[in-house]
């Protein structure tokens, strides 16, 4: 066992830039169609498969993985089971957990999320989805890969390999300087000059598991509403909201459209929709789109940003959380132009360092945080006076 990992940990030290995956499904169509789509790129190697759960241990116990997708519902070992015995092997493994889009298996994946998964995929279940499935495909790929390449990275620090140290990037503001773990060119901005009226967050991949800590973490007193754009299919964004809800004590629902904004409470983008707001007399009600995707994105971030910069204006405070891509990029700037605020999670902290690290290295944050210091940032942030 540990030769063949010293051997595989030396191919990785050599060099290769594949990232090495492990597929965990009971059903051998499934299995063979995900290794196919997978090794259609060149960065992965699907390294084995496996049937149930007691042969994905094994396998990882014998093969160092970097990412494993990793179906729920098995015989012999189901997916909940085998999760924390594969992360307990492989700590910095990232795992994908694949499922059907029910409600029960909703549930499921966000627990699962709470318990060190770092993502989901909606696996296909029909001969369309299976033979055609494009987005599928797209979605299954560049998660691997995003993940797999954040997995590579802990684990070449965990081994001694030489790690860029935590700098405090360059600040137009020295209220604003946080210790920011990238490269030295990254300027932060003077925070806004109004008290805000909305708190407005954006996340992806790893997302959940960061949203339900900083919400554990906001201080009970903040009281502003607060919009969330998660990238996440419908039924997951309404079981997400119950969770929030649940471990917060915060009213927390998925936004239905129409409803009025209230303080206090949280409204999370349903899968399939955009969320917006727009003034409605004197108050602002929820408007949910169906226009395209953005950033091969539905929900999306930056339709939601856009519109809440044209209801509150500079009053705004966004949080942008880990996540794939660069969905928020362009609705951060409008948020900055109009004179809001913007803060973003750092890298080390992020599952993957695509959404806050765009809006970072882009100039447009006010701070870059540690997960753990976000929400007391945004409860000071929030009670401060207007100058």
């Amino acid at each position: 066992m540990q030769g063949a990992r010293a051997q595989n940990a030396a191919a990785d030290n050599a060099g290769t830039d594949q990232v090495r995956v492990l597929v965990v499904d009971d059903s051998a169509v499934v299995r063979g169609l995900t290794k196919r789509l997978l090794e259609a790129d060149a960065g992965i190697l699907v390294v084995d498969t496996a049937a149930d759960g007691e042969q994905a241990v094994r396998s990882a116990e014998r093969i160092d993985v970097d990412v494993v997708v990793l179906d729920i519902e098995m015989p012999k070992m189901d997916g909940m089971t085998a999760l924390p015995l594969l992360l307990k092997a492989h700590p910095n493994l990232k795992v994908i957990m694949s499922s059907t889009l029910t409600t029960r298996n909703a549930d499921t994946s966000v627990t699962a999320l709470r318990m060190g998964a770092a993502d989901y995929i909606a696996k296909p279940t029909s001969s369309k989805e299976i033979h055609g499935g494009e987005e599928f495909r797209r979605d299954l790929t560049a998660k691997v890969l995003a993940l797999g390449g954040a997995a590579k990275r802990r684990r070449r620090r965990a081994s001694g390999a030489r790690n860029p140290a935590a700098r405090t990037a360059p600040t137009r503001s020295t209220a604003a300087a946080q210790p920011v773990a990238a490269a030295s060119t990254i300027l932060l901005r003077n925070i806004g000059k109004f008290t805000p009226e909305v708190l407005a967050l954006g996340s992806s991949t790893g997302g959940p598991q960061a949203l339900l800590s900083f919400f554990k973490e906001l201080d009970q007193a903040f009281d502003l509403p607060i919009l969330i754009t998660q990238h996440m299919p419908a039924t997951f964004t309404k079981i997400l909201a119950t969770h929030i809800a649940q471990s917060s004590g915060r009213p927390c629902v998925e936004a239905e459209g129409g409803e009025n904004i209230a303080k206090g409470n949280v409204y999370v983008a349903p899968g399939g929709k955009h969320m917006l707001v727009k003034r409605d007399g004197t108050g602002v009600v929820i408007r949910l789109s169906d226009d395209p995707p953005e950033n091969f994105c539905k929900p999306a971030v930056d339709p939601m940003l856009r519109s809440v910069v044209e209801v509150y204006g500079p009053k705004v405070l966004t949080a942008i959380f880990t996540g794939m891509g660069q969905d928020g990029l362009k609705g951060c700037r409008a948020v900055v132009e109009a004179g809001g605020t913007v803060i973003g999670q750092d890298e080390e902290t992020s599952v993957v360092w695509g959404m806050p690290g765009a809006v970072a290295t882009n100039g447009l944050c006010s701070a870059i945080l540690p997960l753990c210091r976000m929400a007391g940032y945004v409860s000071n942030f929030s009670n401060r006076k207007t100058p």
